[in-house]
């Protein structure tokens, strides 16, 4: 695991966070408490801050980055990242699912409860309507979230991934 200072800002993390034999943080990451990183996942606050609040799950292969000066990279509460997701330079509301493989791009703001499908594509200055999910390339809106993929998908999802990390504690 690389947990490393850059510029004289280190990575802080709140309570009960699990990190990855092999995960990557650098520079100017703040995240709250349970969150975890997985295998291979790299949050990278070299050029600009990462903020990312309670119960976060960064899941195996998946980026967080920011742009030079211009586009921090803020996430809120009870958010999945999916395995192999690129979140870079945007906002991320909570109660968020982004799906695997999926890209949310500079400057996107995806509001509370929705779900970004495996394999999207948001791109820059995309606003994700609030109880939505968007899909395809570029990421359209598909449906609205029933209450039951709120509670059976994106709570389900975010509460699992903190008994995964107990387990490997």
């Amino acid at each position: 695991m690389i947990i490393k200072e850059l510029n004289g800002i280190k990575p802080q993390f709140g309570e009960k966070c699990f990190f990855a034999d092999n995960v990557v943080v650098v520079g100017d990451v703040s995240m709250g408490s349970q969150c975890s990183v997985w295998y291979n996942a790299v949050i990278r606050g070299d050029v600009h801050y990462i903020k990312m609040g309670n119960k976060v799950n960064v899941q195996d292969g998946a980026v967080i980055h920011a742009t030079y000066k211009t586009s921090p990279t803020n996430i809120g509460n009870n958010v999945s990242i999916g395995h192999n997701a690129i979140v870079h330079g945007c906002t991320i509301h909570d109660n968020v699912l982004i799906g695997m493989g999926a890209i949310i791009m500079d400057d996107c703001i995806v509001e509370s409860n929705s779900i970004i499908a495996a394999g999207a594509v948001v791109t820059k200055n995309t606003i994700v309507e609030s109880g939505s999910v968007y899909a395809g390339t570029p990421a359209k809106k598909l449906k609205d979230i029933s209450k039951d993929l709120i509670s059976g998908e994106i709570e389900r999802i975010a509460n699992n991934y903190i008994k995964y990390a107990n387990w490997y504690r």
